[in-house]
């Protein structure tokens, strides 16, 4: 780019948001994938070049500093490709145009306004080549990008016009003399539209941008503007693309249909909340472009339709609990309105003890969401387990619970249900049956970013679950509570600090064996302080046999750094108590320090941790690794 003009027009197009992008040619390769992601080799498919130049690039950035030069040769797909061939004499004009657009692009974002950016092919600019361009094949054809970087501008006066006016540029990181990178400008004018969005005006839109370069005095003067328009509820809600999912239900599980004000907010929960139903593959809500007659926006819920049966299996490895495995199936749409049943089977243990003493475990469970109504769930659940951790106790059960989960808000959820449970136990009080009904009720609240791997808000859950043991005639009930919080650190939150505290207890019968053995509390293992064995923390009698506790307090730290992309270490401490009185003492406290892995995947981090314990029993195990997806909270 050569002149003023020429940089005059390359602003223009910057800040009306379109650049374009080069085509990539591939070489030929294999690679092997497994849910998406590539294991080794490439996934980059073989493109076929119609009459291949070749060339060799050379890029010159002037006085630019260490960080703007490596964007700038980043940008530079001339120099990064130069080993791939383009298609004809022609495709090497195109690319020098396309990569011309992009490195001024790259300028002024670091607002270097005044930047000047050549490009020669063979010896001459690209402005100055023929239409059809024919050159020397006997070698690679030479190709010079020079970047000249020029001065820092800053910004000037700022003025907001239309329905913005009257707004704070400060708000919009737009202050006299601060940065004048073009992408705060673009960020400025969308937030301006956003923020009227939000108070309701679903027509808003911006103003012609006006852009105003000083070389003289190295500023840029901006004027930005927005037009409201009318505030407006949501109107008419229609359904497009459903076929075996009821578009009624669709229409009020979406619950757009409440002619509420309109909300950006409430558009992305929409969608949010049929997505997780698991019956659509896609979903997009579509605004009309002008309101109804009587004031209010229609709606359009286009939805594509998935696959209703699914299958899976899942692993996890400790080395203090054995191997375990999952299966299950499920139906995701059983009568048309996203009811779903799930059975699912699982074994544990293996490794670590022999066949006759696996951890077992198989259940049904039937969802119905939009249960009467839109934030009611009707979940139903029918599990038998058999349960023998590390000689600890041997338990078999056969539970049946039935319950509803309310959505009090975007945040808040209470569940309320009945169960009753039947459990043959063989532990330190001998052999015991028991009969159970209880009544659990729970409260949660999740702020979280990203329920997979979050790095900010926090989650906390308080439960109480009253309970008549029928065989004995005894009463007593649990009540739990725990929170855990993240905070990142760093523009991306390279690093995330995450804690949780939780504690529980049991009031009611006064001798510890009228409770169900699967009631009581035990800590220990990859759910709870890692470096022991699972449920290995517990009170113990004389005979040195783990009783369980009536209470409980457990916390646990994190520092999860990313040293790259998909990569990431967990330095992190447990610590936990469990004890026979209904208000832990203390006494006897196991903590778990070590060190975790973390690999980044579309469905969560695959977790690897390292623990030792610091207060190893006698006969305990003096480490554990443990293999999971997700984080460990």
């Amino acid at each position: 780019m050569s002149d003023w003009s020429s940089r005059r027009r390359s602003l223009a197009c910057l800040l009306a948001g379109s650049l374009a992008l080069s085509p990539v040619f591939a070489p030929e390769a294999y690679a092997f994938k497994i849910f998406g992601i590539t294991l080794f080799g490439s996934d980059e498919e073989t493109v076929e070049v119609i009459d291949p130049v070749r060339y060799e690039a050379t890029i010159e950035t002037g006085d630019a500093d260490g960080d703007l030069a490596d964007r700038l040769k980043s940008a530079a797909a001339l120099v990064n490709d130069d080993e791939k061939p383009v298609s004809g004499d022609l495709g090497i004009i195109v690319k020098a145009r396309e990569d011309r657009d992009r490195l001024v692009a790259v300028l002024y974002e670091e607002a270097r306004y005044g930047g000047i950016v050549n490009i020669s092919i063979a010896g001459t600019d690209i402005d100055q080549l023929p239409p059809n361009p024919t050159f020397d094949h006997s070698k690679p054809v030479p190709v010079t990008v020079n970047v000249t970087p020029g001065p820092e501008f800053k910004l000037g006066a700022v003025r907001f016009e239309g329905d913005a006016a009257g707004r704070n540029p400060a708000d919009y990181d737009l202050e006299p003399g601060g940065p004048a990178g073009s992408l705060i400008i673009l960020k400025a004018g969308e937030k301006i539209v956003v923020d009227l969005k939000e108070e309701g005006r679903p027509l808003a839109h911006p103003l012609q941008r006006q852009i105003t370069a000083d070389h003289a005095k190295r500023t840029v003067d901006v004027v930005l503007g927005a037009v409201g328009g009318p505030v407006a509820p949501f109107g008419t809600v229609t359904v497009k693309g459903a076929r075996a999912v009821n578009p009624d239900f669709i229409q009020s599980y979406s619950r757009l249909d409440r002619r509420e004000r309109y909300s950006p907010e409430q558009l992305k929960k929409a969608s949010e909340r049929l997505r997780q139903l698991g019956v659509f593959s896609s979903i997009t809500i579509h605004e009309a472009d002008s309101l109804a007659p009587d004031g209010s926006l229609p709606l359009a819920i286009e939805v594509s339709e998935g696959k209703f049966r699914y299958f899976g299996f899942g692993l996890e490895y400790a080395s203090t609990d054995g191997a375990g495995v999952q299966g299950y199936w499920g139906h995701r749409n059983l009568f048309g309105q996203a009811e779903s049943l799930r059975l699912e089977g699982s074994v544990s243990g293996i490794g670590a003890t022999d066949v006759t003493t696996f951890d077992y475990s198989a259940g049904i469970t039937f969802t119905k969401p939009g249960f009467y109504v839109p934030e009611a769930t009707f979940i139903s659940k029918l599990e038998a387990k058999s349960e023998n951790p590390d000689d600890i106790y041997e338990a078999q059960s056969i539970t049946y619970s039935a319950g509803i989960a309310y959505e009090l808000n975007a945040t808040d959820k209470v569940t309320g249900g009945g169960e009753i449970s039947y459990i043959r136990a063989d532990d330190a009080f001998d052999r015991n049956d028991y009969l159970t009904f209880s009544l659990p009720v729970s409260f949660e609240r999740d702020t979280r970013d990203n329920k997979l791997d979050p790095t900010e808000g926090y989650y906390g859950t308080v439960s109480a679950k009253p309970s008549y043991e029928a065989l004995k005639g005894n009463v007593f009930s649990s009540f739990e509570g725990s929170i855990a919080g993240y905070y990142g650190l760093g523009a991306e939150d390279k690093v995330v600090l995450a804690a949780r505290l939780g504690a529980g207890t049991l009031v009611g019968t006064g001798d510890l064996q009228d409770i169900p053995v699967t009631r009581r509390f035990y800590q220990g293992g990859g759910g709870s302080v890692r470096g022991y064995s699972y449920r290995e923390i517990s009170p113990y009698n004389d005979d040195d046999d783990a009783v369980g506790g009536r209470s409980y307090v457990l916390a646990s730290f994190e520092t999860r750094i990313k040293v790259s992309e998909n990569i990431g270490i967990v330095p992190f401490i447990d610590v936990g108590t469990v004890a026979t009185e209904i208000v832990p003492d203390f006494s006897d406290i196991r903590a778990g320090a070590g060190l975790g892995l973390r690999y980044a995947t579309p469905f969560g981090p695959i977790r690897l941790d390292f623990a030792v314990p610091l207060r190893r029993y006698d006969g305990g195990n003096s480490f554990g690794i443990y293999a999971g997806i997700g984080q460990a909270f």
